[in-house]
């Protein structure tokens, strides 16, 4: 089909914003939001995450408008919008465009200007830094461009509160530890396809082998890293307990990507997914379970 010939739908436009990054950037905002010791307007806190979310969606689809051509190539993108002929790439682009000026503006108007910066400081480092440098020119594109998924906690954390903490920047570290391992076990059963379309991901750079050790150095990162808002104070021994467990069994699922156990690393890869929502999810619930107690 003709790639400049559109024929798309509102599900292929919404498509676009990749809906999957775009729910887990809501998900850990809202997080964020919900932690800070300091309350906002129910219609503000959701009108804030419209717009994390919309910033979100804007670089996914600037991002697959930069990616077409590689999109077409790998058998695991080639049905997107763009490669498949249902979208124009210029289209793409114009929405992408659009929504970062419009989820900006939105926050900045919901929230403050701490927390819009933030955000367009998370668009543009995902678009620039790790669309258009990282990802195509470096085995380290998922390790520093991970920066840029880790910062939707932050975010809804300055949405509502101005107020500096640590706190936050401990829900960027999980985040931004956890990146590594879980696109790592990706690519290590769809390492031909970033192959064929010349993306230098960590196993065809460095090899299956390499990317085997870094997955379990990063996983066990995490052991240390996840468990922090309880050590530090932040959160109490529900979510202390929870942490070290979760934990365990995502470094049992390494290991075993580690001694290439048949089957595993789609394993991890499905079980990295469930380990951030479980891991984030019983934050909030520590916090007021904590504060009905007291």
């Amino acid at each position: 089909m003709n790639v400049n010939q559109s024929t798309a739908g509102v599900s292929d436009y919404f498509e676009l914003l990749k809906p999957r990054v775009m729910s887990l950037a809501i998900f850990t905002a809202i997080i964020g939001l919900l932690l800070t010791p300091n309350n906002i307007h129910p219609f503000l806190a959701i009108f804030s995450i419209i717009a994390i979310g919309a910033g979100a969606g804007a670089a996914g689809a600037i991002n697959m408008w930069y990616d077409r051509d590689i999109d077409l190539v790998m058998d695991r993108t080639k049905s997107r919008p763009i490669p498949s002929g249902r979208v124009k790439s210029e289209e793409a682009l114009t929405l992408g465009v659009v929504l970062s000026i419009f989820s900006i503006i939105l926050l900045f108007v919901a929230s403050n200007y701490i927390a819009a910066a933030f955000l367009f400081i998370s668009i543009m480092f995902y678009i620039f830094i790790y669309t258009i440098w990282l990802k195509r020119y470096t085995p380290q594109n998922i390790v520093i461009g991970g920066a840029a998924g880790a910062l939707p906690p932050v975010i809804g954390w300055f949405a509502v509160s101005q107020e500096f903490s640590l706190f936050p920047i401990i829900l960027f570290m999980i985040i931004f530890m956890w990146t590594p391992p879980h696109f790592w076990a990706l690519s290590l059963y769809r390492s031909e396809d970033y192959e064929k379309a010349g993306i230098p991901m960590l196993p065809v750079v460095k090899g299956k082998r390499i990317t085997r050790v870094n997955i379990i150095l990063y996983s066990l990162s995490l052991i240390f890293i996840a468990p922090s808002p309880w050590y530090l104070g932040y959160l109490g021994n529900i979510y202390g307990l929870t942490s070290f467990l979760l934990t365990f069994i995502f470094i049992y699922f390494s290991w075993n990507v580690y001694k290439e156990k048949l089957g595993s690393e789609p394993i991890l890869f499905k079980y990295s997914i469930l380990y951030l929502f479980l891991l984030f999810m019983i934050m909030p619930i520590d916090k007021y379970i904590y504060l009905w107690i007291n």
